[in-house]
């Protein structure tokens, strides 16, 4: 296609995913030379540096980072700024990942700056798919007029494209092991390219974090000038109350006086960790406050209370009970089952699971097996997800037994199928509890491909509209 010919949006987005797409291929190095930041400046540079017209919070993280951007993004809309939102990846739709007061970028204006940055693109050899984006993220909001952009990490932190912003604080969300074949087998190293975020002179955030984690951000934090404000240091917060709707949580901060963010708040989002990521986003909001941001406490409740991030710890359905999650690493895993245990203590579960085949499927297993009864492995449309056959292998090596399924279609479905009492099996897998006593409940996990796809199934399940998708 010549560059003067008009895309469509398909068209557009196969363009974008043509180029070098480490979300559908595994990076194999995690280096200047696969990454590199001067291009993507030359780039910025020649379309009128917009990533330097608005001010920025820049999260990064393992676990966390995208709930975190979320209430953030939430809580300044709340207080009446004009906000953009950078996310990856998408659940559904390519546009969910750049948003402008609260709302997706549409497909005429996707294939707008693809059309624009193709050109400069075609003429910088190695763009990789997540730089083109990243660029025509920073452009939309620029040309929105955004007060203020809300920008999620894509991988890592030190050579991410996003790395080029000069943000107003920077927060760093709970770290764990993942991607370690790029990022480091240890913690510590983990953490070190996370903290590549960190700038000279810039406040950052940091949630709670483990012993080895927390003294490399410490020092570097102090290396680079940049004031540290440390979850469970600096801020205290404790759980309040909980349901199936949400929960309450009061926070203060225990050092410099307190602060006007002080007090009791309530999230739509399930499970202990997501307090973490309301107390990170509390923190950071507080220094924007001090930098001259008016976020006032009463915008901070309403956005926490209208924050909206489907596909983490969320209830598909209550009856029959359906959750899905998009844990994939095994710290995540661990971190949902303990959700799992409180919010619905004795519940036992059908586990549809799939994983891309870069992930520590074994570790998820290990975490999910001790709730359940049944596995049926599946997998996503996703190049980079494992064959089911290769997962039940992997659910045998770790001590259970899984039933294979094509397609998360058919999977959906055949969960459904043997939710009931009396109809599972203790022979696949961990044995069952009395299967008399209740009913199962149906979870789907491994990753946000999974997820979207048993979320699709489900409305077309159930007869209710499917959400906005680039399939349809």
């Amino acid at each position: 296609m010549g560059f003067a010919e008009t895309m469509n949006y398909l068209e557009a987005i196969a363009y974008l995913h043509s180029l070098t797409d480490y979300e559908k291929t595994r990076i194999e190095r995690y280096t200047p030379e696969a990454l590199d930041l001067s291009r993507v400046e030359r780039l910025l540079a020649a379309v009128g540096h917009p990533h330097t017209c608005f001010p920025a919070v820049h999260i990064a993280g393992t676990k966390g980072k995208g709930s975190t951007a979320a209430l953030c993004e939430a809580c300044l809309r709340a207080a009446g700024y004009r906000t953009g939102c950078y996310t990856s990846p998408h659940l559904h739709t390519f546009c969910e990942r750049i948003q402008v007061a609260g709302r997706k970028i549409t497909r005429q204006e996707v294939v707008a700056l693809v059309e624009q940055v193709r050109p400069l693109i075609e003429r910088a050899p190695g763009v990789t798919t997540f730089e083109a984006i990243t660029i025509m993220g920073f452009l939309h909001f620029a040309r929105s007029g955004v007060d203020v952009a809300v920008v999620e990490v894509g991988l890592g932190g030190r050579l991410d494209a996003t790395n080029v912003l000069m943000p107003e604080v920077s927060a760093i969300t709970s770290l764990s092991l993942d991607h370690t074949y790029l990022l480091g087998n240890t913690l510590a190293e983990i953490a070190r390219e996370k903290a590549g975020i960190i700038k000279p002179g810039i406040p950052v955030v940091s949630a709670p974090q483990r012993p080895e984690a927390i003294e490399v951000l410490e020092a570097i934090s102090r290396e680079r000038g940049a004031p540290l404000t440390e979850v469970g240091r600096d801020w205290d917060y404790e759980p309040g109350p909980a349901d199936l709707d949400g929960q309450v949580f009061t926070i203060q901060r225990i050092t410099g006086g307190g602060s006007e963010l002080d007090g009791e708040y309530w999230i739509p989002l399930l499970g202990r960790h997501q307090l973490e990521n309301g107390a990170s986003a509390i923190a950071a909001l507080d220094i924007m406050c001090q930098q001259g941001f008016r976020i006032p406490a009463e915008a901070v409740r309403k956005g926490l209370r209208n924050v909206h991030w489907p596909g983490r710890l969320e209830i598909l359905s209550r009856e029959p009970l359906i959750v899905v999650d998009c844990a994939h690493n095994p710290y995540s895993a661990q971190v949902l089952r303990q959700a799992l245990e409180e919010w619905f203590p004795g519940q036992r579960w059908v586990l549809i699971f799939g994983a891309s085949t870069d992930k520590d499927i074994a570790g998820v297993l290990r975490a999910l097996l001790p709730i359940s009864d049944y596995i049926i492995v599946t997998r996503s449309d996703h190049p980079r997800a494992a064959a089911p056959i290769e997962l039940a292998d992997v659910v045998a090596s770790v001590g259970g037994g899984a039933e294979v399924s094509v397609n998360v279609r058919k999977s959906l479905r055949r969960g459904l199928a043997v939710m009931d009492p009396g109809r599972l099996r203790p022979a696949f897998g961990v044995s069952a509890q009395s299967n008399a006593q209740s009913s199962h409940g149906l979870l789907v996990s491994g990753s946000v491909f999974l997820v979207a796809g048993a979320r699709e199934e489900w409305a077309r399940y159930t007869g209710t509209p499917l959400p906005d998708n680039d399939n349809e």
